[in-house]
């Protein structure tokens, strides 16, 4: 089985580039997805959550905001975040990769948004790197209900350059041209992996 790691920067198309994935029955774990699931209600990760960060767990769930307020501009408690979450994302993709390999399947994408700051290229066989130009990000992101400046630019310093993520990757997508261009190479791609 083929692991195709999926990155790229915030608002550079990965929603996008998933759904065509998903769309040619490639199985996709999504990382963002599953740190969902682990600070919901019942979730692996609410409890050693609220006792690194107590006030941030309200109504058996993690309130996203609170523990984002907790570790904003704070490293040590944003090590301390990921010292608590990573091991519990990485066990999740481990699952599900067992899963697709019961399954007889031959490819499947990790998306992961922090994929080589995380060191998690290490674990694909390939690595895709979606991208766009910087205004188009910028553009994209500052759209989104409560995104201001300021967080995408911490954001943006958590996370590797663009330009290293395009030098890193074995194939590249750019998502400014317009979807149906982004869906043919996916496509393309697709069907050269499974070959």
């Amino acid at each position: 089985m083929k692991i195709l790691g999926l990155t790229g920067s915030i608002g550079m198309g990965k929603s996008t580039a998933t759904a065509s994935f998903r769309r040619l029955r490639v199985p996709v774990f999504d990382a963002d997805a599953a740190v969902h699931q682990l600070q919901a209600k019942g979730g692996r990760a609410v409890a050693p959550i609220g006792a690194a960060f107590p006030g941030t767990v309200q109504a058996g769930r993690v309130n996203r905001e609170a523990l984002r307020q907790a570790v904003l501009g704070n490293p040590a408690a944003m090590k301390q975040l990921e010292r608590i979450v990573h091991p519990l994302v990485r066990d999740a993709e481990r699952r599900f990769n067992a899963q697709a390999r019961r399954a007889g399947k031959t490819l499947v994408v990790l998306d992961v948004p922090l994929l080589f700051e995380g060191g998690g290229a290490k674990r694909c066989d390939k690595i895709l790197v979606v991208t766009a130009p910087a205004a188009v990000q910028r553009w994209r992101v500052l759209r989104r209900p409560g995104m201001t400046e300021e967080r995408l630019r911490y954001i943006l310093s958590r996370q590797l350059p663009d330009a290293e993520k395009r030098r890193r990757a074995d194939y590249l997508v750019h998502t400014s041209l317009s979807r149906h261009f982004a869906d043919r190479a996916i496509r393309k791609l697709v069907r050269e992996l499974r070959a």
